[in-house]
């Protein structure tokens, strides 16, 4: 999702629409940038919004340049030139005021979701990924009937039990919840050991299994920037070892991971399925997974995009 409020209402719209079982939002859920919306001393606003000034004279214009911004996974916020100027000369202040934003949305998404699906019979799993700060899971502990699964072992069926982790291998961004790879494996193996009926077993992690076809991200040089080659990206693997000596191991029948948004796809880990769905949150487009499982194994399954 990376905040992007269009891709959170599919994926609650989706959680009605093919009527499944259980609904599973895995990780990165907030933004990454916050948009000043600026009142001006004539009572108008501004906001630099996608390469161009937004301007607004009413209230329901503030609101349209809100919705736009949310959209794109970014936070709109009001405020003056005062304000600004003082959150560009301190940054502790820019860091405090992006957790209390980002916190205040994911209350806010924890509503719409209750307010939209209470009273369905889906169950919710919504957990916080590598890019997402530790403030959160205080925010998604306030849902009354949405659960995050992050670091336990819980039953999603009467046959099916899942494990979840947000946390990733070290990635050049250096995010909130990256660890070494044997702190990876020891978080994964004190769970897989409560996992009663392992061959019916989901690990809901994150991080794809390295040296796969769903962990190819683009390499990057020395300035984060892609690296190319005759015109083209180079890629590299990026997942971890951990989870994939985890999956190989454990054998559990599916593995759910998602991080890598380029490398969409399913791959076979020994009897194990891991399925990455990708993401195209800045463009929109909520790209998903419908698992159809019985206690024999899986049916089917397919890819969504839209």
């Amino acid at each position: 999702m990376h905040g992007s409020e269009k891709c959170f209402n599919k994926f609650l719209s989706a959680a009605t629409f093919y009527r499944p079982d259980v609904a599973i939002l895995a990780g990165d859920i907030t933004g990454k940038l916050i948009v000043p919306i600026t009142q001006k001393p004539d009572g108008t606003y501004s906001a630099w919004f996608m390469g161009s000034e937004k301007t607004a004279k009413t209230e329901q214009e503030v609101a349209e340049i809100e919705k736009g911004i949310r959209n794109s996974g970014y936070y709109p916020y009001r405020t003056t030139p005062e304000v600004v100027a003082s959150l560009e000369s301190d940054k502790k202040n820019v860091h405090a005021l992006f957790t209390k934003v980002m916190v205040e949305n994911v209350e806010r998404w924890v509503g719409l979701a209750e307010e939209k699906l209470k009273g369905t019979k889906v169950k919710i799993f919504i957990s916080p990924g590598n890019d997402d700060r530790w403030e959160i899971d205080e925010a998604l502990k306030k849902s009354t009937f949405m659960v995050n699964p992050d670091l336990k072992v819980v039953n999603v069926d009467d046959h099916h039990e899942m494990i979840t982790m947000g946390f990733t291998n070290h990635t050049p961004w250096n995010s909130p919840r990256e660890f070494d790879e044997e702190y990876l494996a020891d978080k994964i193996e004190a769970m897989a050991s409560q996992v009663k009926d392992m061959s019916n077993a989901i690990f809901n992690l994150h991080c794809p299994p390295i040296d796969t076809s769903i962990d190819s991200a683009p390499k990057l040089d020395e300035t984060l920037k892609p690296i190319s080659t005759a015109g083209q990206i180079v890629m590299a693997p990026a997942g971890s070892s951990a989870v994939r000596n985890a999956v190989l191991k454990h054998q559990p029948l599916v593995g759910l991971h998602g991080h890598i948004h380029e490398s969409r796809g399913v791959v076979p880990l020994g009897r194990t399925r891991c399925f990455n769905p990708g993401s195209e949150y800045g463009t929109g487009v909520l790209r998903g997974l419908i698992l159809n499982l019985s206690e024999k194994g899986i049916k089917s399954y397919m890819f969504t995009s839209g």
